[in-house]
């Protein structure tokens, strides 16, 4: 058992390289996110919020001007070609087993934050930014906005989950990137298609490449097995031990669940419950503050810092069980 666990030199090295293939992603997705609202014949104001109101921080940027699909091209598929060979049925059922119980470190929110913070590249300032500088910058976007103080707390602690880096996670394809339902056939809407998976075992099993796959139709999405990363992680310690509302959990547990989530998309809505049409249109809320807070002024985190642990204590204990 430990607190912060100590960052050695080794984990540091792969916790720089899990950030740089993130944040490749995050270029991918607003592209993508561009795209199929274009395809869709929708604006993305008309996509972008419909839960408690609309955002504004993002209103006069220019989107275009984010990094462009191609520089990060060769990097996002070589991530997406292991995701998708080895995050297998079977390794999901296995890792929820190990989550549930392992406790791997006890501390609090802020201290969590402060460790996630060692995730930088300081050789590629264009590109990264320390994780907490990413949180501030998500959180204060939603709280300008006028944004309940939960959500807000939401958008801070959103990437928690990468502290898995430091947790024994068996690699980046395990912690970042696109999610989706493991145990079903893989819907095109997947970044890449499902061809490719093709060396993924699953692929070649019959009972798991149907539509419903091993699911009942409108068994709800609560009730599915997503891939396992940052998102599934720290959506289980949320949802166990903070006073964060549904809508909270859901952002969480679902923000990278593109295929999901992205304008336009089909995929997964034989599986939905009504509740579900609520969590997305949850997560769509959410999206916009963080993806396009990155490219806000840095906050001081010092002139920040007592505001956010207040806002921490309201809705998590002093300490808790990761």
């Amino acid at each position: 058992m430990v607190h912060a666990p100590e960052v050695n030199d080794y984990v540091k090295s792969r916790a720089k390289q899990m950030d740089e293939v993130s944040d490749k992603i995050d270029e991918v997705n607003l592209l993508k996110l561009k795209a199929s609202m274009a395809a869709a014949g929708k604006t993305e104001e008309e996509i972008s919020i419909e839960f408690d109101g609309e955002s504004k921080f993002d209103s006069e940027k220019d989107k275009s001007t984010f990094r462009q699909y191609e520089n990060a091209c060769d990097r996002v598929k070589n991530f997406y070609a292991e995701q998708h060979t080895k995050q297998t049925l079977e390794y999901n059922l296995r890792i929820r087993k190990e989550i549930r119980e392992t406790v791997r470190a006890r501390m609090g929110i802020w201290e969590a934050l402060e460790l996630l913070n060692t995730l930088v590249d300081e050789s590629d300032p264009d590109t990264s930014v320390p994780q907490i500088v990413h949180a501030l910058q998500a959180a204060e976007a939603a709280r300008k906005d006028g944004k309940p103080q939960w959500m807000q707390l939401t958008c801070l602690i959103h990437d928690l989950g990468k502290l898995l880096c430091f947790f024994g996670a068996d690699g980046q394809w395990d912690v970042v990137g696109d999610t989706f339902v493991v145990g079903c056939k893989y819907p095109e809407e997947i970044i890449y298609g499902s061809e490719s998976f093709k060396n993924n075992p699953d692929y070649y099993d019959e009972k798991l490449q149907t539509e419903n796959g091993i699911y009942e139709p409108g068994c709800g999405l609560e009730n599915v097995l997503i891939s396992h990363g940052h998102d599934e992680y720290l959506y289980q310690i949320c949802k166990q031990q903070s006073k964060l509302p549904k809508e909270g959990l859901w952002m969480i547990r679902y923000h990278s669940f593109y295929p999901w989530h992205r304008a336009g998309s089909n995929a997964y809505r034989h599986l939905m419950v009504p509740e579900d049409e609520e969590a997305l249109k949850a997560v769509r809320a959410f999206n916009p503050y963080d993806l396009y807070s990155k490219s806000d002024a840095p906050p001081v985190v010092e002139d920040l810092k007592e505001y956010y642990q207040n806002l921490i204590k309201k809705y998590f204990p002093e300490e808790i069980e990761w």
